[in-house]
C-alpha cells in the first residue's frame, strides 16, 4: 500500500493536488495555514531544532522503499543536509527522486542491476567506502572513494549488468526514466 506523507511545507504540495497524507511530519515551520487547517488531523508536530523535516520524517516512518519528492532542488544546503542524513541512515531503502534523476545509497554489500549502453550512472561518496564499480566505461577494482576524494561522476553503462560492491554508503544516481530499476536495486533484502 502507497501512503503519502507531507514533511512539513511539502504538506502544500499534497494539498495542491488534492492528495490527503497519513501523516504531515515537522517543525511545521513553513506550513501554510491553509494546509495546517485541512490536514489538522493529521499533523505530527515535532518542535526540536537538532534534525531536519527530512530526519525527523524518516525516522518516523516505517516502509520497505521510501521516496523522497521535493528534496534535492532549491537550497544547496537543503540538498547537503538530506545527504547527511541518507549516509547516517544507509540501511533503510531511500530513493530521492527529482524532475531530472533518481538517487539512493547502495547496500553495504552487492548491488546489481541491468542499463542499456549510454545510460548515466554516477557514483559519490558520502563517507569513505572501498568500492569495485564493474559493467561501465570506466571501471575500477577495491577503490578507495571520500566525498572529499576519488568519485565517479557521469559514469556510464556498458549495456547488460551493472555491479556495485562497496563496504560504505555510495550514492548511486541514475536517469529519472530508470525509477524501477533504481527500486529494485535499492531494496534492503
Amino acid at each position: 500500500m502507497n501512503s503519502f506523507v507531507g514533511v512539513d511545507g511539502g504538506a502544500d504540495h499534497l494539498l495542491a493536488a488534492g492528495v490527503t497524507p497519513a501523516a504531515v511530519i515537522g517543525d511545521l515551520d513553513s506550513l501554510s495555514d491553509k494546509a495546517r487547517a485541512t490536514f489538522a488531523q493529521e499533523l505530527n508536530h515535532i518542535a526540536e531544532q537538532s534534525t531536519t523535516d527530512f530526519e525527523k520524517a524518516l525516522t518516523r516512518v516505517s516502509a520497505p522503499v521510501v521516496l523522497g519528492l521535493g528534496f534535492t532542488g532549491g537550497r544547496l544546503d537543503h540538498a547537503l543536509s538530506v545527504l547527511n542524513v541518507l549516509a547516517r541512515y544507509a540501511e533503510r531503502a531511500v530513493l530521492l527522486l527529482d524532475a531530472h534523476d533518481v538517487s539512493f545509497v547502495a547496500a553495504s554489500g552487492r548491488v546489481a542491476f541491468t542499463a542499456a549502453s549510454g545510460t548515466r550512472i554516477s557514483l559519490m561518496p558520502l563517507g569513505a567506502a572501498k568500492v569495485t564499480f564493474s559493467g561501465v566505461r570506466w571501471p575500477f577494482d577495491q577503490t578507495r572513494m571520500t566525498p572529499d576524494g576519488f568519485t565517479s561522476p557521469s559514469n556510464e553503462a556498458l549495456g547488460g549488468e551493472v555491479t556495485i560492491e562497496t563496504d560504505g554508503p555510495v550514492l548511486v544516481t541514475l536517469p529519472r526514466a530508470h525509477l524501477a530499476v533504481a527500486m529494485k536495486a535499492a531494496a534492503r533484502v
